[in-house]
Parts: structure tokens; sequence; C-alpha cells
């Protein structure tokens, strides 16, 4: 099979099907509080999943609540999130978002969310500093279940290496484009989310993919211009 001859859209679904077989479905379960994912979230910009956790759990162990950080010495608070990169930046970036929801909901809760449609609730959440797109829609699907489609940087490389997406689009864009290929049901969103992230962890990495293991590798464009032709050093 030439890896330029099919379509993006055909492409996004023999990958969504592979990786389905290659990972097994998954039911979309919210892993944790709608606060909790929105902190964490933001906490986790270029900062491992431990790091972040451990980020997380000192600070609530040190301020208590929600009000407690809000109102947090800068310098404490900096410390107590120091395994995250980039903590000075990330404290008043928290402690904003907080003042702004308590400000603007009387308390600070985002489960008014699940009531809103998609695009406000996109759009009242991007308002908060700190947190970008990919950040809202995760929020937005793994708590409110609604369907947005959350790239980071696997979702990304894969999606591009493919050639589900092109090499000039911007991660902004590709949230659109691979969300109008997909399927609109919240679980297939998930699913794709969560599998393209997972191989792009353990086989489609940045260094040396594993690309011979590669369920993909069929159709992946970088596979046949680059890696099948010897082209990359890793290879």
């Amino acid at each position: 099979m030439d890896a330029h001859e099919l379509s993006a859209e055909e492409k996004i679904q023999l990958t969504h099907e592979l990786l389905n077989k290659a990972y097994k479905r998954l039911t979309l379960e919210t892993r944790r509080k709608p606060m909790h994912e929105l902190i964490s979230t933001m906490l986790s910009h270029r900062t491992t999943h431990a790091d972040e956790e451990k980020a997380y759990y000192t600070m609530l162990e040190r301020f208590g609540d929600w009000e407690g950080v809000m109102q947090a010495d800068f310098d404490a608070l900096a410390d107590a999130i120091k395994t995250t990169r980039y903590p000075g930046q990330k404290v008043p970036q928290i402690q904003q978002t907080l003042r702004m929801i308590k400000e603007e909901r009387g308390e600070i809760s985002i489960d008014f969310l699940n009531d809103m449609p998609v695009q406000e609730a996109l759009d009242w959440l991007m308002h908060l500093p700190g947190v970008g797109l990919k950040t809202a829609t995760l929020v937005l699907l793994f708590n409110f279940k609604k369907p947005v489609m959350p790239v980071d940087t696997h979702v990304f490389r894969v999606s591009q290496r493919v050639g589900i997406i092109g090499a000039n689009v911007t991660a902004n864009k590709a949230h659109d484009i691979l969300l109008h290929l997909l399927p609109p049901e919240p679980v297939e969103l998930y699913n794709f989310h969560l599998h393209l992230l997972w191989h792009g962890q353990r086989i489609c990495t940045f260094r040396a993919p594993k690309c011979s293991n590669c369920v993909l590798n069929g159709f992946c464009n970088y596979y046949a211009d680059v890696r099948e032709k010897g082209i990359d050093k890793a290879a």
C-alpha cells in the first residue's frame, strides 16, 4: 500500500481501528474531580505525570483547600509545586484562576460547565490565565463528556507522522481537524486521544520511534518516506 494514496479520512479510520485493537477500547469514566483536573493539567505543562501529582498533593496538603491555595504566599506556593517546571509562572496563573472562578461563580467550582454548550464552555475556560485549548478540551472531555478533541504533543506527533494532518498544521488547528474526522461521540474521541497518547509514549516516540513494531506502519507517511528508506539515522 502506498502511504500517500489514502485520504486523511481513511487514515484516521484505520488508525482508530488498529489502536482500539492494540490498546483495547476504554469506557469514558471520570478519573478526577473537575477542579482537580483543571489545576493538575495547568501543573502538568512540561512536567512528568509523577512530578505533577506530587506538586498537586503537596500543595493541598500544605494549604488545605482551594481557598488556602488562592491566599497562599507566593514563595510558599512556589515551593509546594517545585517539582513542576516553571513554578514561578504557574503560581500567579493558578491563584488568579481560582480568584476569577470565585468572583464570577461565587464558589471555587467549575461543575456548572456540565450544563454549558460546548463552545461557550471552551470560551469560558480559555479566558482563565494559563488555560489554553489543550487544557480546556481535556477538562471538558474527561470530566463532562463533551465532544471535543484534546491534542497533546503525542497525539499531534502521531497524527502528523501518519499523515492524518499536514506538516504545516498547528497544534490548535489539529484540534478542529481531528474532531471533524472522527465520530462525534465523546467515548470515541476519548479512546482516540488516549490511544494516540500511549502510542506516542511507547512506540511513536520523538526520538528513535519503534517503527518496526508499529501497527500503523503499513500506511504511515513517516515510515514510507523516512524509516523504510533508511534516511533516519535512528532506524
